[in-house]
């Protein structure tokens, strides 16, 4: 249990920074256009990422169980480095925050005139392709889901040695449960998540919990 609770709260760490898949979600959401296969693609494109950083690194480390030292090293100082940046970010004057249209916040549901700002994004609904190729550049293209989902998550699931499948686990749900929150919930988080001060709170959180996790991957090296 401990296991799926490290896994699902290392991922939501690393998923809930700002980031451009981030901001194209909540953007979807708020416009309510194509949510479903918005946060399908996301969710199921992290769920086959962590999977194959799982499969591949467990693999190696059970053919070269040396390999456990480094990738407990190697996750350890990517943790905590991430929450150094985090840490930096909640500390910076003004913060960072998701920057949406105020016309598409969901608040006013009813049908804006021609003349109004925003007014055509709202009534015009994009067609589903376009929308599904935006997506999937948003996903595979950004190199930082590698190195979160494969190469860190992988890592640090192979030092759980037979409950890396658990720890995987425990990240796929919080993968499923981010982006189903942040484009069905967009309407009430964009309100909130478009802040600065709400994402200080925020890094601040990551940065702590990060630290944590990795200061935790090397304590039984050495505290023996």
């Amino acid at each position: 249990m401990l296991t799926l609770l490290a896994g699902l709260g290392l991922m939501f760490s690393l998923i809930i920074a700002v980031g451009a898949q981030n901001v194209f979600v909540l953007r979807q959401g708020l416009r309510r256009e194509h949510i479903l296969p918005v946060v399908l693609i996301c969710a199921v494109s992290d769920a086959v990422l962590i999977i194959a950083g799982t499969a591949g690194l467990g693999y190696l480390v059970k053919s070269l169980p040396w390999l456990v030292v480094i990738a407990r090293w190697a996750g350890a100082v990517s943790l905590v480095l991430y929450g150094a940046l985090a840490a930096r970010r909640a500390w910076k004057s003004g913060g960072e925050a998701l920057v949406v249209d105020p016309a598409d916040d969901g608040s006013d549901p009813a049908p804006r005139p021609a003349t109004s700002p925003g007014a055509a994004a709202t009534l015009t609904r994009a067609p589903l392709a376009p929308v599904i190729v935006a997506t999937l550049a948003f996903t595979w293209l950004n190199p930082n889901v590698y190195l979160d989902t494969v190469l860190l998550i992988g890592s640090i699931a192979a030092t759980h040695g037979d409950e890396r499948w658990l720890f995987a686990a425990g990240a796929i749900v919080a993968s499923v449960v981010w982006f189903f929150a942040l484009g069905f919930g967009a309407r009430h988080l964009g309100r909130w998540l478009r802040t600065p001060r709400a994402w200080r709170i925020l890094d601040t959180i990551i940065a702590a919990v990060l630290v944590v996790l990795g200061v935790s991957l090397v304590l039984p090296v050495l505290l023996p």
